[in-house]
């Protein structure tokens, strides 16, 4: 197990660096509290890869059949997120504070948004990949740290970024970001078709 652990552990840190992920979670961060985009990541980063643990290399042939489905409904998703982040959200100054105090909201977005864009990724199929020759628990528990320090080194980028720029700039940026994230979804699903 301590070897499938270190293995998967060392795999996805490697394949989640440069990765859409890492930015996602760098645009969180700007916007989030950091220990908010991190719970976030680690309970969508479990979830899934339990997923591909337990799916293993059989399932891991009928979800790339439909691959391009999941990645069309993560790219819309994406725009979506695009769009709301344009429309923006006037709060008075309580409503900012209660914000600042209820950690719930944020978890789920960040989770709903890794979640997404995480079915079907690199890192799934090669968790998937993994468990089909090595111990499962410890695939699990080590794609998952992999993947959250990988993306923990983003969110300390993002959160120092929030701190450094305007909150029009943070907005825009973070707009742009997820568009590009759902319109490159967009293609790799349909490219897929």
């Amino acid at each position: 197990m301590l070897y499938a652990l270190l293995l998967s552990t060392a795999v996805i840190f490697v394949a989640e660096l440069g990765d859409k992920s890492q930015l996602m979670a760098m645009t969180f961060a700007t916007r989030y509290r950091p220990r908010d985009v991190l719970l976030g990541i680690t309970i969508a980063t479990a979830v899934v890869h339990l997923a591909s643990v337990g799916i293993g290399f059989w399932i891991g042939e009928t979800f790339a059949d439909a691959q391009h489905w999941i990645t069309l409904a993560a790219g819309v998703a994406f725009l979506v997120f695009a769009a709301w982040t344009l429309r923006g959200d006037q709060l008075s100054t309580e409503e900012r504070q209660k914000a600042q105090r209820s950690s719930g909201a944020a978890v789920w977005a960040v989770g709903g948004a890794f979640f997404l864009a995480e079915l079907g990724d690199k890192t799934m199929l090669a968790t998937i990949t993994l468990a089909t020759q090595e111990n499962w628990l410890g695939t699990w528990i080590g794609s998952t740290i992999g993947m959250v320090l990988a993306d923990a080194l983003a969110i300390m980028l993002g959160a120092w970024l929030g701190k450094k720029l305007p909150e029009k700039a943070i907005k825009y940026g973070a707009a742009a970001l997820f568009a590009l994230f759902g319109a490159w979804m967009l293609i790799e699903g349909l490219v897929a078709l």
